[in-house]
């Protein structure tokens, strides 16, 4: 678990609602597979309807060292300074159905019938965590990003992308038209891998070992990416001395393994295909938001693969998918400052989105 100070996350002229400094504090949560990411939200007026939030307490907590999220937040409730807040939004990953949520990649099952009798929160709410994660970016200064290419203006007037690897492989689209940001939630990272070399179809073939649906995150993410260097080795009739997505990192970096340096060479490219696709598909010409776990640890290598090669390689479409701005943004409290805002906007606004 780590803390860190607290921070001042400012929203743009485009928020629809006033808040009062005064109004009680509330929760806003990040749950993803490896880090569940707590904050204790204050609402700042912003006047003019605009809006801030301060996140006056967080921590960072490893799922895997809980039984279940009640705990989790029971725990960050009692560090909390003053009135125990009485609500709370729940940015996790996942599909939502109903009160509950399936999802692949979490230690445990998320029901918020079972959190509020736990907890005794007033108002819960649940959003999908790339939801939120995108809902962060669209206040985000791109100034606090890694350009890696495009042009260096992101277009607000057009749909944008937001993805991440991290445990899983998460994915939303950014619509614009509204005077709020419209979030349209995917579950991009159980859609089909797609080969796009001889190579990539062998690794595709070894993966699925028989079946026939390999879904994208079986390679962009934490453990796509180990096991993508355990593929490569078993092609290359090679040990695989390294066990973590972390220890293939570092060696990539060091440059002291060549099986690593490949893999996440290879995780880049195929990465920036991907990419490249989802742009078409859903016309995010207004840019590329890049998150995640995993992609700030290489950050210097993805920025010398041929991510942004492999991502134009779209035939007549290169000349539009070459402008689109791509960016690199720290996961970090984005996706609490996300949640935060969304709940902010759905508690006083028409909860249309």
């Amino acid at each position: 678990m780590h803390g860190a100070s607290p921070q001042l996350i400012d929203s743009s002229s485009q928020r629809t609602h006033t808040v009062s400094a005064t109004d009680d504090a509330f929760l806003a949560a990040d749950v993803g597979g490896t880090h569940a990411r707590i904050g204790l939200v204050r609402r700042i007026d912003g006047g003019n309807g605009g809006g801030r939030i301060r996140i006056t307490q967080y921590r960072k907590f490893a799922c895997a060292d809980y039984a279940n999220l009640h705990d989790i937040l029971r725990e960050f409730a009692q560090t909390q300074d003053g009135p125990a807040a009485k609500a709370a939004c729940i940015a996790c990953a996942g599909l939502q159905l109903g009160d509950h949520l399936v999802n692949a990649n979490l230690p445990w099952r998320v029901s918020l019938p079972h959190l509020r009798k736990e907890l005794g929160f007033e108002r819960i709410s649940l959003v999908n965590d790339f939801k939120a994660i995108a809902y962060a970016a669209h206040f985000h200064s791109v100034t606090q990003s890694t350009h890696l290419s495009g042009n260096d203006a992101i277009d607000a007037s057009q749909p944008r992308l937001v993805i991440g690897p991290g445990t899983g492989l998460g994915a939303a689209a950014l619509i614009p038209g509204n005077d709020r940001p419209y979030i349209l939630a995917t579950e991009g990272g159980h859609a089909a891998l797609a080969p796009h070399s001889e190579l990539e179809v062998e690794i595709l073939r070894h993966l699925g070992a028989g079946t026939k649906h390999v879904p994208n995150e079986r390679v962009f993410s934490g453990p796509g990416l180990l096991a993508l260097y355990q593929t490569l080795c078993t092609l290359r009739a090679a040990p695989d001395p390294l066990h973590s997505p972390t220890q293939i990192s570092a060696a990539a970096l060091a440059g002291n393994d060549a099986l690593a340096a490949e893999t996440v060479a290879l995780f880049c490219g195929w990465f920036g295909s991907l990419i490249g696709d989802l742009v078409m598909m859903l016309g995010a010409y207004g840019g590329v938001y890049l998150a995640g776990g995993v992609l700030p640890q290489i950050a210097s290598l993805l920025k010398a693969s041929n991510f942004a090669a492999r991502m134009r390689d779209k035939g007549p479409m290169r000349e539009a998918i070459e402008r689109v701005p791509v960016y690199l943004i720290d996961h970090g409290q984005l996706g609490v400052a996300g949640a935060a805002h969304w709940f902010l906007d759905h508690e006083h606004g028409d909860g249309s989105n």
